[in-house]
């Protein structure tokens, strides 16, 4: 023990800071016998780390969100690189049930600062998932000037997303060089993921603005049943699922063919973030026929105004009363359709969320909104634009933050985050 630096232990344990080779760091941190996850874990709440994609994304939506975004504050590659090891490192052990760092909450020295935050000792691993996602800004600032030496590995589809109609976005919660998408079955064991990561990364990166967030609004899976949003409809109904492994990849998975410079994003793909803050007093105050107009939907059922079930496919050509279409022309549900977008689809995987008041008597509640695309250029660009000069439910709603990252691809076993986009 007596071999161990005090600044050691601060960065991440002696295991993490004294290695330079991802695979010998992420070798030195895999389950361990003498400290195995909690009994109440079970290997049936562990959703696998490794694969060709990052876990999180088609992994069937937990019912737990807390989402964060970080500045890097360090100009050195290789502090951006040691950080990006450590936390696959941590992040091995933390969806395993397991406690970050070579000593975890309670087994270091007792002088130093324990490995980790400890809140979530006990806990199962909850299906907990990290995916971690780089922006733009991490590549060029907004002078154009290369911070790391990776202008040339820049996508070009990631892009800065454009200011909407309606946007009212708030610069403190929107944009950051690095995201991390923590969903869990425990609101606890969620958060004790990004909190640990923030530790790690702390003198090298900085929280920009985190969101939490409870109830899914979307499923990612044919198994789930639909859930519903705060304005008390389900959501997600058409949403692209795992078990369609074709329209993943022309939808959401990144292609070789996409864009050569950046091959090192094949596998990846691209996540949109938007904070939209839904005025819910004024809804509740809506009658319902007019909700169900908004929507396109019938609140109770889900199923679309033209008639059916929740996944009738709807017909945009029946018209009712006054050669009116059932399904207005301006519902959330017809300009959001895939017919009416050129075929897009997207992955979504939002949650609810609220934060207290506004200041004003309101809930400063809403749809934490996150959406799975292999380009938002031609997917939820267009999309959205329409949206927002169109969309009946855009007097209800206001965006207030935005963001788009490129999600790195899988991690290979005995690789590190920092391979793919730093080579």
């Amino acid at each position: 023990m007596s071999g161990i630096t005090r600044r050691q232990l601060l960065v991440g344990g002696a295991g993490v800071a004294g290695m330079g080779a991802a695979g010998a760091l992420v070798a030195s941190m895999v389950p361990r016998d003498d400290r195995e996850a909690s009994a109440n874990s079970g290997g049936q709440s562990v959703v696998p780390f490794h694969g060709v994609h990052q876990a999180g994304i088609t992994t069937p939506a937990q019912d737990r969100l807390y989402f964060a975004a970080f500045d890097v504050i360090s100009d050195d590659r290789s502090e951006l690189r040691r950080v990006l090891d450590a936390w696959t490192a941590a992040a091995l052990q933390m969806v395993a049930g397991q406690e970050a760092g070579e000593f975890g909450a309670v087994g270091g020295p007792y002088p130093a600062p324990p490995d980790d935050t400890g809140e979530a000792l006990g806990l199962p691993a909850a299906h907990l998932t990290i995916t971690v996602g780089v922006g733009r800004s991490l590549f060029v600032d907004a002078d154009g000037h290369d911070r790391f030496g990776l202008a040339d590995r820049l996508p070009e589809a990631l892009i800065d997303l454009p200011h909407f109609p309606t946007d009212n976005l708030d610069p403190g919660r929107s944009g950051g060089d690095l995201c991390v998408q923590a969903c869990a079955d425990d609101p606890q064991v969620a958060f004790h993921a990004v909190r640990n990561l923030a530790r790690i990364g702390f003198g090298v990166v900085s929280l920009r603005w985190s969101q939490l967030g409870f109830g899914r609004t979307s499923s990612t899976s044919s198994a789930q049943v639909t859930p519903r949003n705060l304005f008390g409809f389900k959501d997600g109904t058409a949403n692209l699922m795992a078990e369609e492994t074709d329209e993943l990849d022309r939808h959401v998975w990144v292609q070789p063919s996409d864009d050569p410079a950046a091959d090192w994003l094949v596998g990846g793909s691209y996540l949109v973030a938007r904070r939209i803050n839904m005025h819910i007093e004024t809804w509740d105050r809506t009658s319902l026929q007019e909700q169900e107009n908004i929507v396109g939907r019938t609140k109770g059922s889900g199923a679309p105004m033209s008639g059916g079930d929740e996944f009738t496919p709807p017909d945009f050509a029946v018209s009712g009363r006054g050669g009116l279409p059932l399904v207005a022309e301006g519902s959330h549900l017809r300009l959001a359709h895939p017919s009416m977008n050129s075929g897009v689809r997207m992955l979504r995987r939002g949650y609810n969320f609220t934060d207290g008041s506004d200041g004003l008597g309101r809930l400063d509640a809403g749809l934490f909104f996150i959406a799975y695309v292999r380009d938002a250029r031609t997917q939820f660009v267009p999309m959205q634009a329409n949206m927002a000069r169109n969309d009946l439910m855009a007097e209800y709603l206001e965006h207030t933050g935005s963001a788009l990252f490129a999600v790195l691809p899988g991690v290979p076993e005995g690789r590190s985050y920092a391979d793919a986009l730093l080579g």
